[in-house]
């Protein structure tokens, strides 16, 4: 690797010694750069030819240089004699100006080492195309090494030079001199172009008059660059000193067979005996063989056999060769015809580039872009012409690679993006839009290439307009993003909105259709679906239109509608526009159709997302509930249960985190916040409670009821307040007067007769003294079972009722049990059976009350049931205070018949 730099860096020195050593001090390094070496051209092939650059232009040339080293080895005179004929040769060629001729930019400049001029920009000579690489740089070019000459470019170039002899003979009266391959040099277009004029002859005579030349006689002595090339050059010139304007057509002949083969002329000659030489070649020319000119074509051998006849008057003039058939092929005359645009009108070429499409596939890719192309950019200038030029532009480039069209193209097009007139240049680029897009870097397609599309959209002409909506959605995906965001589909939309035609406002809905499928999903339905709402026109083309744009991004993979869109949004106006009264049945029905399409996704979505919602709500709710009921087992098991509300929570969020509303995000926000707050909270420990302990013993059925109803109703009044008609003092404030009365229990006076005395507590009235009842507050009316229980034994120990506390509910008063309960007779009798349904008795917690009767027959205990009670109260079951004892038989059997109502009505 290391040598291989070597090798290179050497190289590149020696290269640039070269150059630097050849033109330093000439005055054209003033103006021009100078380059690489190229080629090599010229008498002997003694110029070498770089390439450069003005600098004050930057404008390409090629620069010429001769070497005074190689003729170093010469007699002082003999330097001086071939550096004349080298300078007459350049000044010669700087005073003639043809299209055939080499043009000079700078004329010749010497200096102490060299001599030096510029030219037109130069590919090679001639000599070096066909094989002869004298004073070409080391290692050849490989262009130039693998030059092919094509038929076309032959046959041209050869046309070419007949040209460029034509102008000289009958133009200029002179003759060439030296006319051979090193003398031909192939300009950077392929153009073949004359040079050499150490050796030419000027015509003696007046312009007007028969030219006569006269030459110099032929001198062996002479250094080879003072002498024209031998193997060119015509007989006469050398065996009878003389020459015309035949001797350059016979030198046309022997270049016409070099070129057919390979750079071979028709005879080698001996240049130590050179008259020997032309004399045994003289001979040859006279029986000239078949095989000599069996590589040439056929259409031309036979003007190739007369170029090189032996009698010079046989041989065709320039112009005469300019005519011959062999010169009429399509691509020649292609190429002719560019060279002399300068010459035509513009309906003349315009008619030439209407035909070009059809010739330019039948030529070479290399004389098409380095010959055509040119002179098709240089009608750009021209703004009537660009409408004919550009579709050959185009054309070309689609042969072109990427970097070709980069290089040759892309700079002479930029300026034609901007041209607005005529309007044809727009339509042109339209349709060839996937070209540009394709091979123009994306820089200049966003600072030149889409600015042209954005000003077809906006254009006056509705053609242009269509044509460009028309053209969109074919490159569309060579658009990026950004641009067709930003740019490109607000035009469209005002193209739409603000147009009168309705052709363009169809196009813009069609174009739109066709390019959803680049968007995003989002930018279509905060963009394109608003948008069609704000569509004045109710054309039935327009209307489907719309319907189209909503399918496509409704049945779209990618793109889609949300159904909260569609409920709120797409459908509606869906439904508005359907039944607009220019659409047709089968319009309807499409509409219809659509319709139901989304209504049925949306249904199918809502519900499979309400059915999920609600699997895991309930999900949920039976942990929350499990965490409630088992608290010892949450409390084990926290971490999993915890785990598992988290999880149901996360399904939720991941599950419906798009198609949740906010209402719905908020509840199911509350929902996890009151399950974090249950999961906080500290677990409720079990509080045991001893069960009392009761002393067994005998005791009577219907007075262990009878006490357990009565503790019952104080356990409930204990569980929790009540509101009762009257919680404050010990008398009814409503006409009711109580009194120390019947050991501490009040009397009322509610109509009746005041000597009838009521049990204050049986009245739902709260006793003066709470140590009455021991600290009860009785609300409902409780007979007196005193009689009843007198001779009974009390239990040492009542037992803890409080499980059955949750049977009456706090929130409303109720009559108690003790309160329903009527008095039973005197004696061992049964107890009622509606009493028995209560279960075993109990103690009562009236023992107090024992001693103290109570006004009323038979026990003096009423059988009411309060103020409630009021309808079953009845006044003769009441007696006056004292009345006898002996009454007890009747109230028995009227306590009976309550105890039967009260059966019918409680069941």
């Amino acid at each position: 690797m290391e040598s291989m730099l070597n090798k290179l860096k050497s190289t590149v020195t020696k290269v640039t010694a070269d150059v630097t050593s050849a033109v330093m001090g000439n005055p054209v390094t003033r103006e021009f750069e100078v380059g690489r070496h190229i080629a090599s051209g010229g008498p002997g092939m003694c110029w070498r030819i770089y390439n450069g650059t003005k600098k004050s232009t930057k404008q390409e040339v090629a620069v010429f240089v001769f070497d005074k080293k190689i003729v170093d080895r010469y007699q002082k005179f003999e330097k001086d004699q071939i550096i004349d004929s080298l300078k007459k040769g350049v000044q010669q060629l700087t005073r003639l100006r043809h299209p055939r001729l080499l043009t000079v930019q700078h004329p010749l400049e010497e200096s102490r080492d060299c001599l030096a001029f510029c030219t037109e920009p130069v590919f090679a000579s001639l000599a070096n195309v066909l094989g002869q690489w004298d004073n070409l740089p080391s290692p050849v070019p490989t262009d130039i090494k693998d030059y092919k000459l094509y038929d076309v470019e032959t046959k041209y170039g050869l046309l070419q030079i007949s040209e460029g002899l034509s102008f000289l003979h009958s133009g200029v009266k002179m003759v060439h001199g030296n006319l051979c391959p090193e003398n031909i040099i192939l300009n950077k277009s392929g153009a073949w172009k004359i040079m050499g004029f150490d050796f030419s002859i000027s015509s003696s005579n007046p312009s007007d008059a028969e030219p006569k030349y006269v030459c110099k006689e032929w001198d062996p002595n002479s250094p080879p660059l003072c002498l024209p090339n031998p193997e060119y050059v015509a007989p006469e010139y050398i065996l009878s000193v003389s020459c015309d304007s035949a001797s350059d057509m016979y030198s046309l002949g022997v270049v016409v067979h070099a070129v057919f083969n390979e750079g071979k002329p028709v005879f080698r000659v001996n240049k130590q005996d050179i008259f020997k030489s032309f004399s045994r070649q003289l001979d040859q020319l006279s029986r000239l063989s078949p095989g000599v000119l069996s590589k040439i074509p056929d259409e031309v051998r036979e003007h190739v056999k007369m170029l090189l006849s032996v009698t010079a008057n046989v041989r065709p003039d320039a112009d005469q060769m300019t005519k011959i058939p062999f010169f009429d092929d399509v691509g020649a005359v292609t190429l002719q015809y560019f060279d002399s645009l300068f010459q035509r009108d513009n309906l003349q070429k315009s008619q030439f580039y209407k035909g070009l499409p059809k010739v330019l596939p039948k030529l070479p890719k290399r004389v098409v872009v380095y010959r055509i192309l040119p002179a098709l950019t240089s009608e750009f200038v021209n703004p009537d012409m660009v409408p004919f030029v550009l579709p050959n532009v185009l054309l070309i480039a689609e042969e072109c690679t990427k970097e070709e069209y980069v290089r040759l193209i892309l700079p002479d097009l930029t300026p034609v993006f901007k041209q607005q007139e005529p309007i044809q240049i727009l339509l042109i680029f339209l349709q060839k839009m996937d070209l540009l897009l394709t091979k123009t870097p994306p820089e200049d397609i966003k600072n030149s290439v889409l600015p042209m599309v954005y000003r077809a959209l906006e254009a006056p002409s509705i053609q242009i307009q269509e044509l460009c909506l028309n053209i969109i959605p074919s490159f569309a995906n060579l658009i990026d993003y950004p641009s067709m965001k930003n740019a490109l589909i607000p035009r469209i939309k005002s193209a739409c909105l603000q147009t009168s035609s309705l052709a363009v406002r169809v196009n813009s809905l069609v174009c739109l259709g066709k390019i959803l499928e680049y968007l995003d999903k989002w930018f279509v339905i905060d963009e394109i679906l608003p948008f069609l709402q704000q569509i004045p026109s109710r054309e039935p083309a327009v209307l489907m239109g719309i319907l189209g744009i909503y399918k496509c991004t409704f049945a779209h993979k990618k793109l889609g509608i949300p159904k909260e869109h569609l409920a709120g949004k797409s459908v509606p106006h869906l439904v508005s526009i359907s039944i607009d009264n220019n659409l047709n049945l089968n319009q309807f029905n499409s509409f219809m159709a659509v319709i139901r399409e989304m209504l049925n996704r949306m249904e199918a979505e809502h519900k499979t997302k309400l059915e999920q919602l609600h699997s895991m709500q309930e999900q949920q709710r039976s942990l929350n509930l499990s965490n409630q009921m088992n608290p010892s087992e949450d409390t084990k098991n926290s971490p999993n249960v915890s785990s598992q509300v988290r999880d149901v929570s996360a399904f939720l969020a991941l599950l419906f985190n798009v198609s949740l509303t906010l209402e719905e995000k908020q509840r199911l926000a509350k929902e996890q916040e009151q399950a974090a707050k249950l999961r906080s909270q500290q677990p409720l420990a079990p509080q045991t409670v001893k069960p009392a302990t009761t002393t067994t013993q005998a005791k009577d059925l219907t007075s262990s009821l009878l006490n357990n109803m009565t503790s019952l109703n104080t356990l409930s009044l204990s569980s929790g307040p009540r509101t009762t008609p009257m919680q404050t003092g010990g008398a009814l404030s409503s006409g009711f007067s109580s009194g120390p009365n019947m050991s501490g229990m009040g009397t009322m006076n509610n109509g009746f007769n005041s000597n009838m005395g009521f049990h204050a507590g049986g009245m739902g009235m709260r006793p003066a003294t709470p140590g009455l009842y021991g600290g009860m507050a009785t609300t409902t009316s409780t007979p007196n079972f005193s009689a009843l229980t007198q001779n009974q034994t009390q239990p040492s120990k009542p037992p803890d009722m409080s499980a059955l506390d949750s049977l009456f509910s706090a929130s409303k008063p109720k009559v108690s049990l003790n309160q329903m309960t009527p008095k039973p007779v005197a004696g061992p009798a049964a107890p009622s059976p509606w009493l028995n349904q209560f279960g075993a008795g109990q103690p009562s917690q009236t023992a107090g009350m024992q001693a103290a009767p109570i006004g009323m027959a038979a026990a003096g205990s009423q059988g009411g049931f309060g103020m409630q009670a009021n309808p079953f109260f009845n006044p003769q079951n009441f007696s006056q205070a004292g009345a006898n004892p002996t009454m007890n038989t009747g109230m028995l059997k009227q306590s009976a018949s309550v105890n039967n109502d009260l059966k019918d009505l409680f069941g």
